[in-house]
């Protein structure tokens, strides 16, 4: 014991030490107060490193009263951990935010804890953002805009955002990036980096170092608006053909690194059924519709909108006509996913969806699962490893298995931690993707439903087939291709349509009849 203790002594020492260095070496303007956020930081990490070990210590590893006593230590952490991204800010609210995303990959206490940091986001003062529109313009808010509100929309870790009018009588929404995020960021993130060494070497089954790999790749993108705004019109371009998509258009004559001018677009967060029910929105066309659209991306085009938590996906009745649109916001997170990749991450949800457990291991094997892609299979789909072995398009989601899912988070914790060391950096904010849109069908209760894997299932195909056209030598071959895409696809909607009759009075009566010939003919779902 005494041994622990002397170690992380010796990790705070060393982090307020490093926080000295910081201060008087050349990365830190003396007039900054960066040495007090680094010294909150040590010194958070020194209470939450002390606490894991001192309480739990003399109880034994296993008994209930362990599980009880570590559930009150990992909240008692989380929100240690939250009050320092509330203190720091910036940087420390956008990485205690994706956190906060990762619910079935992270215990329950430190999930549920982090995620008020979406509401808890810091707003900068009118005097800062006239500061930086004129710092990036060279002119006042009044020569820009006819009118500018001065209380924001929303505020978020890195900027916020306020109604403006237009010479032209057009109203737009202005994200300005708060003043001091883009000088703290990279330092933030050397000390976040330091501080989980510290961490790894008082407990060497916590490794993860994925996030600070992460935060170093991802946050300097975010941090350039205008690179948000090609990302907005791209993915509205290869989205077009999806009339129920709206993309905020950008403005560019009013768009720097660090503001952002698009239209206002006014509606409902995609998790407000009060909303969608007031309005009329069908909430299952929304959710088919937001799994069709993630389904393209990620599938089909392999670039992905990474941020759909639900402030940044908004609902609306369309104001051209009846139709219900999908608002989508905040580009500044998208994954690229290579054509290898993708196409390994098709071939391994086409064997989930129909439990062909042979390719489930080859090809979590080939992104990067090794011998843990049972781990890997659950982790992905958020499913119990017995659902993943009947096929999860084939099996319900219950509550009792939602519960021993994130149980097995909390229990599995140095597990997943090894496996999202070891898997491509692609799959990282696809898993937090994925996390995401899967709290949105759990809040609309539509999670699992039969459209989903329908959705994936036809880009799974699509994707596959396109493949195959490309690398095909000859006219026939191409064919051979497009007519067998063609007929998969049509089994799809074969199937599709007697799920609707399943669903109708008339189908109650047939279904027994014809719905496992065609579930064989359409997966190779075994009768049952």
């Amino acid at each position: 014991m005494a041994g622990r203790l002397l170690k992380v002594s010796s990790v705070a020492t060393a982090v307020f030490a490093s926080s000295g260095f910081y201060l008087y070496g050349k990365h830190v303007d003396l007039s900054n107060i960066s040495i007090i956020r680094f010294g909150r930081a040590a010194l958070t990490t020194a209470v939450i490193s002390y606490d894991y070990i001192t309480s739990l210590q003399s109880v034994q590893y296993g008994s209930e009263e362990y599980w009880a006593l570590k559930s009150k230590v990992h909240r008692r952490s989380a929100e240690r951990l939250r009050d320092l991204c509330c203190s720091n800010r910036g940087t420390f609210i956008k990485v205690g935010q994706h956190l906060g995303a990762l619910d079935y990959l992270l215990p329950e206490e430190y999930t549920s804890t982090l995620k008020v940091l979406h509401s808890r986001a810091p707003q900068s003062s009118m005097a800062e953002v006239q500061q930086v529109i004129r710092e990036d313009f060279g002119k006042e808010i009044e020569q820009l805009f006819v009118s500018f509100e001065e209380t924001p929309q929303g505020a978020a870790s890195l900027a916020q955002v306020h109604k403006a009018v237009l010479s032209d009588g057009r109203t737009v929404a202005v994200k300005v990036q708060h003043p001091k995020v883009q000088s703290q960021s990279s330092r933030d993130i050397m000390v976040m980096e330091f501080l989980l060494q510290a961490v790894h070497w008082v407990f060497p089954d916590f490794s993860f170092m994925w996030l600070v790999e992460e935060a170093k790749k991802n946050m300097p993108l975010e941090l350039d608006f205008l690179n948000e705004g090609r990302n907005a019109e791209k993915v509205a371009e290869m989205l077009k053909d999806f009339d129920f998509l709206k993309v905020p258009k950008i403005h560019w004559d009013l768009s720097t690194k660090r503001i952002l001018t698009m239209d206002f677009v006014e509606g409902g967060q995609v998790n407000d059924r009060d909303y969608m029910k007031r309005h009329g929105i069908n909430v299952n066309e929304i959710s088919r519709n937001l799994g069709k659209m993630y389904s393209e991306m990620i599938f089909v085009h392999g670039f992905v909108h990474c941020d759909p938590h639900p402030g940044n996906v908004l609902v609306r009745k369309s104001p051209r006509g009846n139709k219900a649109e999908i608002v989508l916001l905040d580009h500044g997170l998208y994954q690229v996913l290579n054509q290898d990749f993708r196409l390994d991450y098709c071939r391994l949800w086409q064997a989930l969806m129909k439990a062909d457990m042979k390719g489930v291991e080859r090809y979590s094997r080939r992104l990067g699962a090794g011998d843990m892609f049972p781990l890997f299979a659950c982790v992905l789909t958020a499913r119990s490893w017995a659902s993943v072995n009947a096929g999860i398009s084939q099996t319900p989601v219950t509550n009792s298995e939602d519960v021993e899912i994130r149980t097995n988070a909390a229990l599995y914790l140095p597990q997943i931690s090894d496996l999202l060391n070891k898997v491509p950096r692609q799959m990282l904010l696809l898993l937090k993707t994925n996390d995401l849109l899967r709290g949105i069908e759990t809040t609309l209760q539509t999670r699992a439903n039969a459209s989903s894997f329908l959705n994936m299932s036809r880009c799974c195909v699509r994707a596959v087939a396109r493949h195959k056209r490309k690398k095909a030598r000859s006219w026939s071959q191409k064919l051979q291709v497009t007519l067998s895409e063609g007929f998969m696809l049509w089994q799809i909607n074969i199937y599709e349509f007697f799920l609707r009759v399943k669903a109708s009075a008339f189908g109650s009566t047939v279904h027994s009849l014809l719905i496992c010939e065609i579930l064989t003919a359409a997966f190779g779902v075994s009768k049952q």
